[in-house]
């Protein structure tokens, strides 16, 4: 059977233990010879053999319930590519609600067993006859628990946070790693580990970059002399991106973007990348790149602080030598250059 429903061998596997459990108390509960146990004896067997049988059949059942969803959940985490925002989204509620279940069962359990003593199914009725105001005493007292209940519920079925996701919480870049009902543990880029509370996460604004797509764009700036020739730099930074394997060939563009109060110009090349661990990586490979670039052919295009009054046009750099070995001289290989007044208005696409 197990290999023809290898599913099924699974769950009896897992199964085993708790079933062998309650198959015990129970048959030992039937053959018990109550009648020859020493006088006062009965009643305190019994009361054990009846909360034995509740803890097997609670610990049965939450065998079985994660035996059953334990596959679909290792299947949504094996999906890639567009499919693994929904599969995210989809592993996220299927915890939250199969913890919500196993909180319920080990609850009732506890009052059932708690209700197998005489007086404490005394007092329950005296609840019982209270309960507007039990429920309001007990309400004020869980109000913490509650809300970070409502607030996991809130964050997994409004698709605000999902396992997996790529989040900016107070300042700090990291990744969610697990979202329970009343904490969020978020791994930080350096391994470290940010807990909150869920409530937090409904309360307080956060970035979530990989809500709709885990594409981000990235982006370098550099502050250069204004001998810098751009039209070069640009073709430099496309024939670069051409051949990197993190560029995801949708998306770049370099711009002069702000002259500075000091003489310099600033600089700004922007690429798009598969994720954010890719975008890093690809945007400190184009720094290096174009700063080792500019040194060994522009030298003159280096950040130059001038002091002198007004700058004349004697203090102004000699005009940069010419770049050796020619751009794109294969053809499709240069970048595309634009014309006219509006030719770095947006990002270009590949």
């Amino acid at each position: 059977m197990s290999s023809r429903w290898p599913g099924a061998g699974r769950v009896a596997r897992r199964c085993t233990a708790p079933a062998f459990a309650f198959a015990a108390v129970v048959s030992a509960g039937t053959a018990m010879p109550y009648r020859l146990l020493p006088d006062g004896a009965d009643g305190p067997v019994r009361q054990a053999l009846r909360i034995a049988a509740i803890g097997a059949t609670t610990w049965l059942v939450l065998r079985i319930t994660y035996a059953l969803t334990d596959p679909p959940l290792a299947r949504l985490m094996r999906i890639e590519g567009e499919r693994n925002r929904r599969a995210r989204r989809a592993r996220t509620q299927m915890m939250l609600l199969r913890r919500i279940a196993a909180m319920a069962i080990v609850l009732l359990a506890v009052g059932a067993a708690l209700f197998t003593f005489p007086g404490v199914r005394a007092v329950g009725a005296g609840v019982l006859a209270s309960a507007g105001v039990a429920g309001l005493v007990v309400g004020i007292a869980a109000r913490p628990t509650l809300g970070n209940l409502l607030a996991g519920l809130q964050l997994a079925f409004s698709d605000a946070l999902r396992l997996d996701d790529v989040v900016v919480v107070q300042g700090q870049w990291g990744r969610v790693e697990e979202l329970t009902l009343s904490y969020v543990v978020v791994c930080l880029w350096d391994e470290r580990r940010l807990i909150l509370p869920v409530s937090y996460f409904t309360e307080q604004p956060f970035e979530n970059w990989t809500r709709h797509s885990s594409r981000v764009l990235g982006s370098v700036d550099l502050h250069v002399d204004w001998a810098v020739p751009i039209e070069e730099l640009r073709t430099e930074l496309y024939g670069m991106l051409r051949d990197h394997p993190l560029w995801d060939r949708r998306e770049w563009v370099l711009q002069a973007v702000e002259v500075l109060p000091n003489g310099l110009v600033k600089v700004r090349a922007m690429m798009s990348a598969a994720d954010s661990a890719s975008a890093w990586d690809l945007r400190c490979d184009v720094r290096e790149h174009l700063i080792a670039h500019i040194r060994s052919v522009y030298p003159g295009a280096l950040p130059r602080f001038r002091t002198g009054p007004g700058g004349s046009p004697d203090d102004a750099p000699d005009d940069p030598p010419e770049r050796g070995g020619d751009i794109g001289a294969d053809g499709d290989g240069a970048a595309p250059r634009r014309g006219g007044p509006a030719r770095a208005t947006s990002l270009r696409r590949a």
